[in-house]
């Protein structure tokens, strides 16, 4: 006989399989952005711009950059193509395998519920790549979803959804994001020639999640996504495209009073890329193909394992322990066509190797009464091995280089610190230090790349640069407002730094002719970076309609370049702002009605190692308006740049500017249910 259930079993609430936040974060430096500040943003890298502490290289976001440039970086010391930042999603790095770049259109904002940016190096449970700190993603994991639509200048089409469903003990959460563009040229007014096109974009990306309650404390996820994008460079004859899937199963459970808690992770991604460069001609009348990276294969797997027990000690505090490890191995290659002579390439290049990386951590916390102390130690190998470059004549099949790199391995021990206390009344002071560490991609060791007329030559030697730093701050904080203030010096040894060796025009070993207008540059180890920096932010309501926020961060970078970049001692890092500025409102006018606005603004930068190509100081704003048309509908229009303010993103040898986007007018509908 089939008996009856009991009527008061308890309710299993489905959510991914991850460990709640430690303890022991709210000691370091943390700033969070909710599900409101990224559902108004088309992109996840343009919303974390509304934090002056990130830098996006060459200012210029997803919408316009190449794949190899979609970096990101925090605190303003040394931004770079590759990136200073790791980037998870629940733990899975989002970096690419070949270059260490992030795909932002990936993921879709409205597929997060939020985001923590983790300042500072990121010893203990992080690891290699988070030297100057980490973006955490957590994907969506409740009943519901939302649905932007949406329409803008430039032929900007936008469609993103994301829903979870649940039913019993299952949850599924799927997520699409389909954007086009025309594109806007970025070298505009007397100084475009015939060879200035627009950059057009096109992405498509998804993913699928599948959650299951084992228990009413442990969980498994199984996810899988894949992208793909297409864009034009903003030269004739210049394109790139980038296509990928990951894939990841983790199991967590979590801790309790009686028993630890644990999480167990596998990973892989997959990941193709593909560029074509070309030679300017004097007057920019013309394009002469100069290279065509056709295929980019890389694979990169990993594991990770961590094990957390929370327990009150002897003194009546709350001790919270972590123990771990993890391990990262990454594979590929550049597949090109290069020597562009009489109408056709006339040589062919395979580059490429395998990296590697595998680390043990333990991290703790003790609370007791107003004090946080925590820390952690990382004992981490690297190597990079079965390094190869090999070219040949595509007419007669011969090679013309043929280089073995040889392996290379070495440990790095990286360590944190922290100590926070509440001194009342909303009052509380920190105080941290740290080190980390981020090994070269195979990108940077092993791929000579041309934008334009300037070339950039590969390093297989270069070692990982490391960072060490420390920093003090103060929150305060009431029901209306909130101020936090931090001071820090970071230094980076051993800093990868594109070092500027030759000028065209004229023909160099191994990378040829350099026209008239370029230079060539190498990758290298150069010297040392030391920056002290402050940061500020801000928030104040006025009541339950107004509210405001600011946020400033100002970073004296320099560089030491030591024997090997004598030349570089004494100026500031490429793509390094000073300052850098933000102040946004968001204004509830009528029930149904809201203003926001952003200003932003961001010092001089300089694009190349020597200072000697400016981008100048630049000023935006950008304006929205939302209108609810009904519960968990809301009608919005937008304009960014409002003021068309001219934002230099780039500049050549021979002093040709490149802007970022002109006004853009966008609306749209949003459903969220």
């Amino acid at each position: 006989m089939i008996q009856d259930l009991p009527a008061d079993l308890p309710d299993i609430v489905v959510t991914a399989a991850r460990l709640p936040p430690a303890a022991g974060d709210a000691a370091f430096s943390v700033i969070r952005l909710d599900e409101r500040v990224l559902g108004r943003a088309t992109r996840i890298d343009e919303a974390l711009q509304t934090v002056p502490a990130v830098s996006l290289f060459r200012r210029t976001s997803s919408l316009a950059a190449n794949p190899t440039t979609q970096g990101i970086s925090l605190r303003a010391i040394a931004p770079s193509g590759a990136g200073r930042t790791l980037v998870t999603l629940d733990g899975v790095p989002l970096n690419d395998p070949f270059g260490g770049w992030v795909l932002w259109s990936q993921v879709a904002p409205e597929s997060l519920s939020g985001l923590d940016i983790i300042r500072g190096a990121g010893a203990g449970p992080y690891g290699a790549g988070a030297l100057t700190g980490v973006i955490q993603m957590r994907e969506r994991d409740t009943d519901g979803g939302a649905l932007d639509v949406s329409g803008g200048q430039y032929g900007g089409q936008r469609m993103a959804a994301a829903t979870t469903l649940s039913a019993g003990r299952f949850a599924l959460t799927g997520t699409v994001q389909r954007e086009l563009s025309d594109g806007y040229t970025p070298v505009r007014g007397s100084a475009a020639g015939a060879v200035d096109t627009p950059l057009d974009l096109a992405t498509l990306s998804g993913s699928l999640r599948a959650d299951v309650a084992i228990s009413d404390a442990t969980a498994l996820s199984l996810r899988a996504s894949a992208y793909e994008e297409d864009r034009g460079s903003g030269l004739a004859g210049a394109r790139s495209s980038a296509t990928g899937q990951s894939y990841a199963a983790t199991v967590s459970r979590t801790p309790s009073a009686g028993q630890p808690g644990w999480r167990a992770q596998v990973w892989r991604r997959e990941s193709d890329f593909s560029n074509t460069s070309v030679a300017v001609a004097a007057g920019r009348g013309s394009t002469t193909p100069a290279n065509n990276q056709f295929a980019t294969p890389a694979k990169g797997w990993g594991a990770n394992v961590a094990v957390r027990r929370v327990t009150v000690d002897l003194g009546g505090g709350l001790l919270e322990w972590e123990l771990g490890g993890d391990a990262r191995f990454n594979e590929g290659e550049t597949q090109e066509l290069f020597r562009y002579l009489a109408g056709a390439f006339t040589r062919d290049r395979v580059a490429g190797g395998e990296t590697s990386v595998i680390g043990a951590y333990g991290e703790a916390s003790w609370t007791a009464g107003p004090w946080l102390v925590a820390g952690g130690l990382r004992l981490d190998g690297w190597e990079n091995s079965n390094g190869r470059r090999i070219e040949r004549d595509r007419t007669t099949g011969l090679p013309t280089l043929d280089e073995r790199s040889p392996d290379r391995s070495g440990g790095v021990i990286s360590a944190r610190l922290a100590m926070r206390r509440d001194l009342g009344g909303g009052l509380a002071a920190r105080a941290a230090a740290y080190s980390g560490f981020r090994p070269a991609t195979l990108n940077e060791l092993h791929r000579p790349f041309r934008v334009g007329n300037d070339l950039t030559e590969a390093n297989a030697g270069l070692v990982p640069e490391e960072l060490q730093g420390v920093e003090a701050g103060l929150a305060w904080e009431t029901d209306t407002t909130s101020v936090d203030g931090t001071v820090f010096w970071n230094r980076i040894e051993d800093a990868i730094v594109n070092v500027t060796i030759g000028v065209g025009p004229g023909t160099f070993p191994r990378a040829g002719f350099v026209p008239a207008g370029g230079v060539l540059r190498q990758r290298q180890n150069a010297g040392m970076i030391e920056a002290v920096g402050i940061e500020l932010t801000a928030k104040h309501r006025v009541g339950e309609r107004l509210s405001f926020d600011g946020a400033l961060s100002w970073t004296d970078a320099e560089v030491d370049g030591g024997a090997s970049a004598a030349r570089l001692t004494g100026l500031r890092p490429t793509q390094a702002p000073e300052w850098s500025v933000s102040a946004g409102a968001d204004w509830r006018v009528l029930d149904r009605l809201t203003l926001v606005g952003r200003v932003r603004y961001e010092g001089t930068r300089f694009e190349d190692d020597l200072n000697s190509r400016v981008l100048e100081a630049a000023t935006t704003m950008d304006a929205r308006a939302e209108f609810e048309v009904r519960t968990g509908v809301i009608a919005w229009v937008a304009a960014d740049n409002l003021f068309d303010a001219e934002v230099e993103v780039s500049e050549t040898g021979d002093g040709v500017a490149g802007y970022g986007p002109p006004r853009t007018v966008r609306a749209g509908l949003t459903l969220s249910w």
